[in-house]
């Protein structure tokens, strides 16, 4: 198939730009792929990070166009007159929240106008974490011209369902990232770290409110009573107010064992985390998926989630790791948990098993049989 790829790639950073810089790698086994890229993805006041874009852009890069540009109606037409002429069998769009319908949908309409063509859209999110009026009316317009859909967790395929109860769609969950390198040494790792503790907890990825940061710091009081020599590891660029969460560390006094890095963390640098890493712990109080997850499992490394949206759809409890709820009691206890069983049970070598149905060519085969079908 000729197939186009709407949405972000580098230079843009985050997971969403490493998923369809992945994907895009693996079409192009069997298909002729290209990819259109946002000249601007957020407005820079919208924007609450630090920096939109990476530093190093070849760590990274599927060579894409950059014509898109949310915010510039201009370049929705633009967008849509370029896909015309690449003539495609599919486009596929990655969508997780309605900021970005108007110009996904504007783009779509024009093309659909033009040529038969078949449109997918891989769903992050379809309701948002934050909910927003007019969300589902955007969500609506983009959608009505969407002819298949894949989402990642259970909860996103209710929600699809509740939108359109006979949507052409598929289930499947996010496929591991391969962009981080290999694992490295623990005591290497550790001291890359300048972390000298027995246990490392690692929390990773995007600092917000709903992904349960202030959870899992109330939880280390507990845990500074019933664990020895551990530290805890959090790791993110933080698109809350810092010194919120600096303050809640210092108000439960748990500054001797919670290492709190406000930064983004370069491909090339993970590694180095998960590697010292013996758990990473998500407490997140709503979620669909996570990419995250898929990452730990990349490097063999065990998780405790929130049993919320669809984290605990990728967790095979008590081998790969541990569903809690999201309360500093059951995170506590989920932590202690896994520090028992650690030295009883194998749990890199269950995770080296179960992560074999989470590739990238089962995502890809999934894909297909999907538009074929």
């Amino acid at each position: 198939m000729n197939i186009v790829l709407v949405g972000t790639f580098p230079p843009f950073r985050g997971g969403i730009s490493n998923f369809y810089h992945t994907l895009a790698e693996n079409l192009t086994d069997n298909h002729s792929v290209a990819a259109i890229n946002f000249s601007t993805q957020y407005p820079n006041l919208l924007f609450p990070g630090k920096s939109q874009y990476v530093e190093d852009i070849e760590q990274t890069r599927y060579p894409s166009e950059r014509i898109l540009s949310t915010i510039n109606p201009f370049t929705w037409v633009k967008t849509a007159k370029r896909i015309i002429e690449l003539n495609p069998d599919l486009i596929i769009f990655k969508y997780w929240m309605p900021f970005f319908a108007p110009s996904f949908g504007t783009v779509l309409k024009i093309i659909k106008k033009k040529i038969d063509v078949q449109s997918l859209v891989i769903c992050d999110n379809i309701i948002p974490h934050e909910n927003r009026t007019f969300d589902e009316t955007l969500t609506k317009y983009f959608f009505n011209n969407v002819d298949s859909f894949i989402v990642m967790s259970k909860s996103v395929e209710n929600d699809l369902l509740l939108f359109y109860p006979n949507a052409k769609y598929m289930y499947s969950p996010h496929p591991l990232f391969d962009l981080f390198g290999d694992q490295i040494p623990k005591n290497e790792a550790k001291s890359q770290l300048g972390i000298s503790e027995e246990k490392v907890i690692l929390y990773f990825g995007l600092i917000r409110k709903y992904k349960g940061l202030d959870i899992l710091i109330e939880s280390v009081g507990r845990l500074k009573n019933e664990l020895q020599d551990f530290k805890i590891l959090a790791v993110g660029d933080c698109y809350d107010d810092p010194e919120y969460y600096e303050r809640l560390i210092k108000t439960h006094d748990v500054e001797d064992v919670f290492d709190l890095r406000l930064e983004f963390v370069p491909n090339d640098q993970v590694n180095k985390y998960f590697s010292a890493a013996d758990v990473v712990v998500l407490p997140y109080k709503s979620a669909t998926q996570s990419g995250v997850v898929p990452i730990a499992y990349h490097f063999d490394t065990p998780v405790i989630v929130s049993d919320v949206g669809g984290l605990k759809e990728i967790v095979d409890e008590g081998k790969t790791g541990y569903t809690v709820q999201p309360n500093f009691e059951d995170v506590a206890d989920g932590i202690l948990t896994f520090f028992e069983k650690q030295m009883k049970l194998d749990f890199q070598a269950e995770i080296e098993e179960y992560k074999q149905q989470f590739s990238w060519n089962v995502f890809v085969e999934k894909l297909e049989n999907l538009i074929l079908a």
